[in-house]
């Protein structure tokens, strides 16, 4: 976002609230999105821009005309809410931007490991587990749903059913057995609207 869309509340933020996030996609490389994670970064973004930027630069505006600001607890935190956001919306857009949308329910059977899959493995013990290879933004452990950077995805990325591939784990290499692989929907739950509950006094 430029520094005239962060400004409009009247007020130049430091100049270091515009120093990009670090972007954890490697060089050269997409960023790969499930459809599903694509639609709720859009929606994030949507939202941000109109409806809740406006409502806080409003909130701002109102309290930057009662008087001292260095003391006015509503223009403070007004201020801090509206770079967080302005970070936020700056990051959705990079990375909208860059989005390759791949769908794995529409993927060619298959059963070699890529974006998309959902792998269930075994380790020496026999134990399995199953994750769902997803994009950086789409990641959720409660679920199982790695990014396709993470170093599991980046073990199992390429390799087949039946093979055995080596993991690289804060105690040290083990090998585990790719049992299966498979290509489906992989559900994301939409973007919900925070309600905030801060407003100005009254």
């Amino acid at each position: 976002m430029s520094k005239a869309f962060t400004r409009e509340d009247g007020a130049e933020p430091p100049e270091d609230d515009f120093e990009d996030d670090a972007n954890p996609i490697p060089a050269g490389s997409k960023n790969y999105l499930t459809p599903l994670g694509w639609r709720r970064l859009r929606d994030e973004l949507q939202w941000l821009v109109n409806h809740e930027r406006p409502d806080v630069t409003n909130v701002v505006s109102w309290a930057a005309k009662l008087g001292d600001r260095s003391e006015n607890a509503d223009y403070q935190y007004g201020k801090k809410r509206l770079r967080e956001i302005d970070r936020r919306i700056r990051y959705l857009t990079k990375h909208l931007e860059n989005a390759e949308v791949v769908d794995p329910a529409t993927r060619e059977e298959t059963d070699q490991v890529f974006f998309g899959a959902t792998v269930t493995y075994a380790n020496a013990a026999g134990e399995e587990n199953t994750v769902r290879i997803v994009g950086i933004d789409e990641t959720d452990p409660a679920k199982s749903y790695v990014s396709w950077i993470s170093p599991i995805a980046r073990a199992l990325i390429k390799a087949r059913e039946g093979d055995t591939v080596r993991l690289r784990t804060p105690g040290g290499e083990e090998e585990i057995d790719i049992v299966e692989v498979r290509y489906e929907t992989i559900p994301m739950a939409p973007f919900e609207p925070v309600k905030i509950g801060w407003r100005p006094n009254s």
